[in-house]
């Protein structure tokens, strides 16, 4: 008797903590559902106008993270031994660059056109950290650097040159001059270490993008919102 009443005690307990459990789970699926709806798109990327730049005279690619690398590597020709190369502007909006990058912009997608024009032009392309805050973490980057990448067929290493823009002072002319003494690498700073997008460590150990993801909650998910997360983590163990 005094078994079945030890029982049935443990019983209620446990049927009790699990309706709590439910509880708090459900109230806190709720407000993440709600919280959700004011997060930022980590990946927007609209492929109509996307496809006008590339078509347009300044053959812009527009990259993302679904298409960046498959973009980069599309020129490059499986036995090629001289590098494809590249100028890709990272931009952003008023999230990431405060609305200071219109003039880079403006400056890049003009000189995007002349570079065109040139025998030995470059491929061209950006990426808009605003839009695409993954790939940007991913690459370790912000608006307002300009990269020189050669690209080689895979598996060989690929060498990534950056350079930061002025904000207030780039011109057509600047960027023109940048590719016309891509020679001389001394202005530029070569990119190496974890990000390195293709031969770093996070890369080759498919851990940049889960890292970038980490970090892009991180800096848009509040301090209420982590305290919420470590509260319910903390009874869920108890």
């Amino acid at each position: 008797m005094r078994f079945s009443a030890i029982s049935a005690l443990s019983a209620l307990a446990s049927l009790t903590v699990a309706q709590d459990f439910e509880q708090y789970q459900a109230q806190f699926q709720n407000i993440l559902g709600q919280f959700g709806s004011y997060l930022p798109n980590p990946n927007r990327h609209d492929p109509v106008s996307a496809a006008e730049a590339k078509a347009g005279e300044m053959k812009l690619n527009v990259l993302g993270l679904s298409n960046w690398k498959e973009t980069l590597y599309a020129p490059v020709a499986p036995e090629a031994t001289t590098p494809e190369e590249w100028l890709v502007l990272v931009t952003g909006g008023n999230k990431t660059c405060f609305g200071h990058c219109l003039r880079i912009e403006a400056a890049f997608n003009q000189s995007a056109a002349k570079l065109a024009l040139l025998p030995d032009a470059p491929h061209v392309g950006y990426i808009n950290c605003d839009d695409q805050p993954i790939l940007c973490n991913s690459w370790s980057t912000g608006a307002g650097t300009l990269y020189l990448i050669e690209m080689l067929p895979e598996p060989a290493p690929i060498d990534i040159y950056a350079k930061r823009l002025n904000l207030s002072t780039t011109t057509p002319d600047t960027i023109l001059d940048i590719y016309q003494t891509r020679e001389d690498k001394s202005q530029f700073k070569k990119k190496d270490g974890y990000f390195h997008p293709f031969d770093g460590e996070l890369a080759k150990y498919k851990l940049a993008v889960p890292l970038a993801y980490v970090l892009w909650a991180l800096s848009v998910i509040p301090s209420w919102g982590m305290m919420l997360g470590v509260s319910f983590i903390s009874r869920t163990m108890m």
